[in-house]
């Protein structure tokens, strides 16, 4: 969290004006070359924090799914901050657009922006069902079976291609809206061997396996239909990031477990005792005690506006104060923290300073982003956020 804070201080003070030629070597962080450099260095060092080595380039205007805008507010505060960590299956979720774009039932969907390292844990074929055309209105059939198969390699004696069933229901024939399959062994196994990947096939029966007509029960292409009712597949994954203690074995929710988040300041509330701006001692005073502060990091000023679609920043807070001799409650100190004040105050070891002003309690943000493949992402990012202070 400290290398991330100080990066983005060295982001924001570059972005500033530019200090006259006859000062500006004296200004400049020794070893970091010229501000151009320094600004470099601190995007690189960002972008590692964000688990990317480049920003993605997105070309034109893109909307993001409505599935994914309606999941990100659901993990997220209007700040960004994650509501519970264990609110999603893993911490990253992906959409991808089918790339045949066919008018038939077949799909194919590139994945090669999932890590090899990611285990996957639920993968989803989202598909829109359309009305069936009016003069089909009447049609006896009132169900039909809708299953969905992973193409298989038929091998070199079968050119055509083997089917494996994933999933299969029944679903109203004269109902529209999305419809969702699991099929996450199929991209299990393309994530194994990409070569397996040659796509997806629905097949629409009726109850008794007569292929349906195609004009009464038809799901949106990718090719004739609005982008907001295209074809799409979503994967929840886990990167391995997450901390031991948000883990489960097969990436379930625990239930019962409560985030309690920072207090955002306004100007009719105030924050917690340890992120207080008055001394409690001296009413009218700024108190100089190790307290929380903000520190509003701007995706637009940094230039990621273009591929981050929420939140376009969020605030991180920082710790800064002195930790006086003694240590109160306040302070929320550590023991060796304590410890540590009573020796600099006694002077028994030469050298020992006063504890340091730092986060003793850090909450993850939520981001919703376009990747380099213009797919939609949304990702949890641990200890982002302070929530605290304390003397340690």
């Amino acid at each position: 969290m400290s290398l991330f804070l100080l990066s983005l201080a060295v982001l924001l003070c570059c972005s500033s004006a530019r200090p006259s030629s006859h000062n500006r070597t004296e200004n400049q962080i020794p070893g970091e070359g010229r501000p151009g450099q320094v600004r470099s260095a601190a995007i690189k060092r960002l972008l590692e924090v964000f688990g990317m080595e480049d920003p993605p380039s997105i070309h034109g205007h893109m909307q993001p799914p409505q599935y994914m805008l309606d999941l990100y507010h659901t993990v997220a505060d209007v700040n960004g901050v994650t509501k519970e960590p264990d609110l999603l299956e893993g911490n990253t979720v992906r959409s991808f657009f089918d790339k045949l774009r066919s008018d038939r039932v077949e799909f194919r969907f590139n994945l090669s922006t999932v890590s090899r390292s990611e285990k996957i844990l639920i993968a989803e074929l989202h598909l829109f069902k359309l009305r069936p055309q009016s003069s089909l209105i009447l049609n006896r059939h009132h169900f039909c079976q809708v299953s969905v198969y992973q193409l298989l390699d038929g091998g070199k004696t079968n050119s055509t291609p083997v089917h494996k069933l994933l999933s299969s229901r029944l679903v109203p024939v004269h109902s529209s809206g999305w419809e969702v399959f699991k099929i996450t062994k199929a991209v299990s196994s393309w994530m194994v061997d990409e070569g397996n990947n040659i796509g997806l096939q629905v097949v629409i029966q009726t109850l008794g396996g007569i292929a349906m007509d195609k004009k009464l029960v038809r799901f949106a292409s990718g090719r004739n239909h609005h982008h907001t009712k295209q074809p799409m597949m979503v994967v929840f994954t886990d990167d391995g990031r997450r901390p031991a203690s948000q883990k489960s074995s097969e990436g379930s929710v625990k239930p019962g477990k409560k985030t309690s988040l920072p207090q955002l300041p306004s100007s009719s509330t105030q924050l917690s005792r340890s992120a207080r701006s008055l001394d409690s001692s001296e009413e009218g005073v700024v108190s100089t005690h190790c307290q929380l502060h903000p520190l509003h990091v701007d995706f637009e000023e940094i230039g990621w506006s273009g591929w981050i679609v929420s939140p376009k920043g969020y605030n991180a807070y920082h710790c800064k104060g002195q930790c006086p001799f003694p240590l109160g409650q306040n302070t929320i100190a550590t023991n060796h923290a304590t410890v540590q004040s009573i020796i600099n105050a006694l002077k028994l070891v030469e050298g020992i300073e006063m504890p340091c002003c730092v986060p003793d309690e850090l909450f993850s943000i939520s981001l919703l982003f376009f990747d380099e493949d213009e797919n939609v992402v949304l990702k949890q990012y641990n200890d982002m956020v302070a929530g605290s202070c304390g003397c340690h």
